[in-house]
């Protein structure tokens, strides 16, 4: 399969479909912490807010300015952070980035839908735009953990 081909099917359905339609994209009023974290390569970028009670994220808003796999990982995340707490999203980092790098497992419920983009372990060069929701929300809990301990 050439080159092209492996690409166009990277963009499954499901891929496209996720990107279509990312949830929590109104940005929250007054958020406990706020972060915004930019690919390099691609440009890439997703600005992340989210409110805390409990050590659990309570809302979340995002704005997505990504190619369509960071737009999936995005709704993935979107869909899935809100009752999650700082050790989870760590961990679904993580595993996300074990999974892309290293053929590592999926990440665990409620992130078990990144599993969709098990094909883009091939490109790294479009790792950074997948990680960035994660990698934001994980740096928003320990601002706000930061916050909370001092």
């Amino acid at each position: 399969m050439s080159a092209e081909q492996d690409l166009i099917k990277l963009y499954s359905d499901r891929i496209l479909a996720l990107a279509a339609d990312i949830p929590c994209t109104t940005r929250l009023e007054a958020p406990d912490a706020t972060v915004k974290k930019r690919s390099p390569l691609c440009g890439s970028t997703v600005t992340v807010d989210l409110n805390v009670a409990d050590g659990r994220v309570t809302a979340y808003g995002q704005d997505v300015k990504a190619c369509a796999l960071g737009q999936a990982a995005a709704s993935v995340v979107g869909g899935a952070i809100v009752g999650c707490d700082a050790d989870q999203i760590t961990a679904a980092r993580d595993a996300l980035k074990a999974m892309l790098k290293d053929g590592g497992p999926a990440p665990d419920a409620p992130f078990d839908g990144l599993e969709v983009l098990r094909p883009a372990a091939a490109y790294k060069n479009r790792h950074a735009s997948i990680m960035l929701a994660l990698d934001a929300a994980a740096e928003a809990m320990e601002i706000v953990r930061a916050r909370e301990t001092a």
